[in-house]
């Protein structure tokens, strides 16, 4: 794919929206943009709660890698029955039980018996929801538009919605951390997946067209590894997606160190900073949004990648709260744009019966690396320092997008 007929023009500003004309997409995107904010509210009072209970950026590290190692183990498995089951019904249990963990943690909490390992296994537990919530909640974008054109958009819209919850959420959280204390914030969560668990059964939803006869779990693993390790383009994608999520996206876990030791503050700044981040997205998925189609979107990922690792250079040498924001902005720009890019890339070319498996490797690619880089941070940071383990990170981000700029640019001479 190449050209520039992808770029966004001011046709595309009035089509950022179009996905909508879909009823299901429409109740879909409504009903998760209210449950988000919920989402983001806990994900920031977790770790908030872990660091006035521990002091510790190890157990930082621990917590995160307890909430995404489920994601690295069950994906693959989830992928193949994500191909084989009804992806709308699997969706309609993940929220039902996510939900129920929000308020577990919310009774834990307000009755005072709350410890560091009732966290550790209600993240594993939700860790393990993800697993399956994550390639069911991919695949089944396309089965709410009509269109094959509008896939891209309904995905960047969906990064839209993720990052005006990150945007919000953050914010809130740190107010909410202020005046109340977190156990609020894990209620308001329980209660937001309501919204989205209506919408879901208030959608049509056509049954798609399963095969009768399967190929055994292992064979269908086989498979789905083969044919997506097989394909170049998904293939160069998916391993800088891991590169990223191993080196880069564990900045998220260090964020309370470096809200409360480098920069001096307190939970308004953590979520000040989380929010800044949310910015920088939220105008990365507006802008892909915009855009016609696919077209092109293979030399904006190195791009995007590249400026995302710049932007934890600096912010990892910042010591001042301004500027730590703003480069949380460009942080945040360049993460989204990369991801955003490279989903539209792999569900525009995919096989659909093998979509679920597929989307299953790029949410092992994207969060089931996450907690080794997550556990790797807290302990690297707890001996060198957050700034350092920051700076090493971005500087590795910087150079694997470097290497498939030139892998890309070699390919297109050719």
């Amino acid at each position: 794919m190449s050209g520039t007929s992808g770029h966004a023009d001011p046709a595309g500003v009035k089509n950022i929206f179009r996905s909508l004309r879909y009823r299901n997409y429409r109740l879909f995107f409504g009903g998760q943009s209210i449950s988000l904010i919920g989402t983001w509210i806990q994900r920031i009072a977790v770790p908030w709660l872990v660091y006035d209970l521990t002091g510790s950026a190890f157990y930082l590290g621990l917590i995160s890698f307890a909430n995404q190692i489920p994601t690295f183990i069950l994906s693959p498995f989830a992928g193949v029955l994500t191909d084989r089951w009804n992806r709308y019904h699997i969706l309609i249990m993940t929220q039902i039980l996510s939900m129920v963990q929000a308020f577990l943690l919310a009774v834990l909490y307000f009755t005072g018996m709350i410890a560091l390992w009732h966290i550790i296994m209600l993240s594993i537990l939700l860790g393990c929801l993800n697993a399956f919530d994550i390639p069911a909640r991919q695949s089944f974008v396309i089965e709410m538009v009509d269109k094959k054109e509008d896939l891209g958009n309904a995905i960047a819209l969906n990064s839209t919605m993720f990052n005006s919850a990150r945007l919000l959420g953050p914010s809130v959280a740190g107010i909410l951390i202020a005046s109340t204390g977190e156990g609020v914030c894990f209620l308001l969560n329980g209660l937001s997946f309501l919204f989205v668990i209506v919408s879901l059964l208030r959608m049509k939803v056509r049954s798609r067209p399963v095969p009768s006869q399967h190929p055994g779990v292992f064979k269908a693993l086989r498979e789905g590894f083969s044919y997506t390790f097989g394909f170049t383009p998904i293939k160069s994608i998916i391993l800088l997606i891991v590169l990223i999520s191993l080196m880069g996206m564990p900045y998220t876990v260090l964020m309370p160190v470096f809200a409360s030791e480098i920069l001096q503050g307190g939970s308004h700044t953590f979520g000040f900073l989380m929010g800044a981040a949310g910015v920088g997205a939220l105008t990365g998925a507006i802008y892909l949004a915009g855009r016609r189609n696919a077209e092109g979107l293979e030399k904006i990922i190195p791009i995007s990648a590249g400026l995302f690792g710049l932007g934890l250079v600096f912010f990892s040498l910042s010591r001042f709260v301004w500027l730590s924001m703003a480069l949380m902005i460009i942080t945040g720009l360049g993460m989204m744009i990369q991801l955003a890019s490279s989903n539209t890339i792999i569900q525009t070319v995919v096989d659909d019966d093998k979509r679920g498996r597929v989307m299953s490797i790029y949410a092992m690619a994207l969060m089931g690396t996450a907690p080794f880089g997550s556990f790797l941070a807290g302990s690297l940071a707890s001996v060198i320092g957050a700034p350092s383990t920051l700076l090493i990170g971005g500087i590795l981000c910087v150079g694997g997008a470097m290497v498939f700029a030139h892998k890309t640019l070699t390919k297109d001479k050719s």
